[in-house]
């Protein structure tokens, strides 16, 4: 997946693994029920994420 990422492919990608998505996404979004919490490139995201219900799955995955 990361070779296509880096070949210009576009993908819809859900994953748990943030540094996968850290590294190869161009923009995340992270959900929680069905609702759009927090989205923004990828980096931004995770290392400063604003949101509660951002911050508390970080925690616990990373």
């Amino acid at each position: 997946m990361k070779q296509l990422a880096e070949s210009g492919m576009t993908m819809v990608v859900v994953t748990h693994e943030m540094a996968f998505a850290r590294d190869v996404g161009d923009h995340l979004v992270f959900m929680d029920a069905g609702v759009v919490v927090e989205e923004g490139d990828p980096r931004d995201v995770i290392t400063n994420p604003q949101h509660a219900r951002t911050k508390a799955f970080l925690s616990r995955v990373g």
